[in-house]
């Protein structure tokens, strides 16, 4: 028994693990963004979505997280991680079964030795026994390695799901909040177009104008009357998409106003390389390639033998009440190897399967990298040049505003035709419309741009910390 003992010793001590320990691949990165970033750029917290000053928005959110499918549905997929990681951890420890047993059984007279009659057996009998596989080559800590990873991907992807969800919602509060804009914007061009008819009509009953001018401008009231009713169908529809993102599905919201909501300063970018620790989706495609890693180890170890260890202690009688007495005893102790010799090349295959998936995650993982680069360069061109088209259609909407108010009382004097009131109609009102959706682009691009940057996100896990 102590020369059993001593031999698992020297076995668990001669422990190796085989397969390549991961490192963190090189990636070449730029050195810095083009786009140049704002000089008064603040810090980005993690609840970014409060920067727009909206307790609506914020609420929105909350409900998002907390009540949305896609939200618990990746939690669930942590949690199955979490149980996927503890079944690995258990493979390092030895089974233990307590048990017990009756059995009676007769012998056959044709198999005893002469002179012996037949005779009935009964057995009790009580079991506590062991099996426990020596991890001699790292088999069972690379699988264990490798659901730690998997349970961090996961984790990971959870916190994708997070930020999408908090981006897709105020993106879509904010095409919301657009229809609101574009609805009263409608609502002055529909006013100023039913005065235009009622003063086409007093033209016509004087005899100034022709009936030309009245079916030009009704023609006109009726087109943004329709679009105003298009504006109001797609708010309803956006206002339906919001109770689907937070899970309330008889969500109403009362009309706001646009040009409240501030644009918030640039974040500060920080360099590329920066990129891989601020990502979760980047930094949960690291981990997948760490556990496919592992995985190489696992596949390589099962090309070894496999040492394994039994034990079983108990007691056997046949009268159950006789199982504690003296001599009831019994116990045993066994040691096996198994080692492969021909399998048709199954354990190899598997090698190179795992070694093929490998390569795809260290592609999955360069991707990433390349993705999230192009997203945080696209959000600061998108950011910046929005900025500068308001400005341009500001200047255009207050000349499409002094132009018709020009027109109007040109033609009311008689000194111009309708039609050229109708063309500054269209004109003013293809204005206000214009910088209502850029600034809907321009609060979108912001949301881009925080969630390119990770939304504040930090990561707390382990590996980040080494």
């Amino acid at each position: 028994m102590k020369r059993s003992l001593l031999l698992v010793a020297a076995l668990a001590a001669g422990c190796t693990t085989v397969g390549p320990d991961y490192k963190r691949p090189e990636i070449v990165l730029p050195e810095k963004f083009d786009a140049l970033q704002n000089q008064d750029a603040v810090e980005l917290p993690a609840d970014w979505w409060k920067l727009y000053g909206d307790p609506m928005l914020d609420a929105l959110v909350a409900a998002a997280q907390a009540n949305n499918a896609d939200m618990r549905f990746a939690v669930a997929r942590v949690q199955e991680a979490e149980g996927i990681l503890r079944e690995a951890r258990g493979g390092l420890y030895p089974d233990v079964n307590a048990g017990y047993a009756y059995t009676r059984s007769r012998a056959s007279s044709q198999t005893l030795p002469p002179n012996i009659a037949p005779f009935n057996r009964a057995v009790n009998q009580t079991l506590f026994s062991t099996n426990y596989e020596i991890d001699f080559w790292g088999r069972l800590s690379r699988i264990e390695e490798s659901a730690r990873a998997n349970l961090l991907s996961t984790r990971y992807a959870s916190e994708v799901v997070a930020l999408s969800l908090a981006g897709a919602t105020a993106q879509t509060y904010f095409a919301l909040r657009s229809f609101d804009a574009q609805i009263a914007a409608l609502a002055k061009t529909i006013q100023t177009r039913s005065d235009a008819l009622d003063l086409a009509r007093a033209r016509l009953q004087g005899g100034l104008a022709s009936e030309l001018d009245v079916f030009q401008a009704q023609g006109a009231l009726s087109q943004a009357l329709v679009q105003r009713r298009d504006s109001e169908r797609q708010r309803a529809l956006l206002e339906r998409e919001l109770g689907q993102l937070t899970g309330r599905l008889d969500l109403k919201l009362p009309a706001g106003d646009l040009f409240t909501l501030p644009v918030p300063p640039t974040p500060p970018v920080g360099l590329p390389s920066a990129l891989l620790e601020r990502r979760p989706d980047i930094r949960g495609s690291e981990e997948s390639l760490a556990s496919s890693n592992a995985l190489i180890g696992a596949a390589r170890a099962a090309l070894f033998p496999t040492i394994s260890l039994t034990a079983g202690l108990g007691t056997q009688s046949a009268a159950f009440s006789d199982l504690l007495a003296s001599g009831a005893k019994i116990w045993t102790l066994g040691f096996g190897l198994n080692l492969p010799i021909f399998d048709g090349g199954r354990r190899s295959a598997r090698v190179d399967q795992a070694e093929a998936r490998e390569r795809q995650a260290l592609a999955g993982y360069q991707r990433s990298i390349e993705t999230g680069f192009r997203e945080v360069s696209e959000g600061l061109i998108n950011v910046s040049q929005s900025a500068d088209t308001e400005t341009d259609l500001k200047t255009s909407l207050e000349a499409a505003r002094n132009a018709l108010e020009v027109s109007n009382a040109r033609y009311k004097a008689g000194y111009s035709p309708f039609l050229e009131v109708l063309d500054a109609q269209r004109t003013a009102n293809d204005a206000e419309i214009a910088f209502v959706r850029n600034r809907q682009a321009r609060l979108s691009f912001t949301v881009d741009l925080m969630k390119a940057l990770g939304g504040g996100w930090t990561d707390a896990s382990p590996r980040a910390t080494q």
